[in-house]
């Protein structure tokens, strides 16, 4: 009984976080802007994935089940 209450408190507290823009901590600034850059990127374009950062896989290697070579390093363990 006590453990599920203490899970059930524990789901409750993980399901309470804040969601809010994100804000420099007062007296702090954001980092300065990149070097030859026009304008202060804001948060949360400095949160950006860029696509070249975590790019999509384009080409599956294996389309269908094949059998695998022989390869002569494959040795049993000693």
């Amino acid at each position: 009984m006590r453990k599920r209450i203490a899970l059930a408190a524990f789901a409750m507290l993980g399901a309470c976080g804040q969601k809010s823009a994100l804000q420099p901590v007062e007296g702090a600034a954001l980092p300065p802007a990149p070097y030859g850059a026009a304008v202060q990127p804001t948060a949360d374009e400095l949160l950006a994935v860029e696509p070249t950062a975590a790019p999509d896989r384009s080409v599956e290697l294996r389309t269908r089940s094949e059998e695998r070579e022989d390869d002569p390093f494959e040795l049993p363990p000693e």
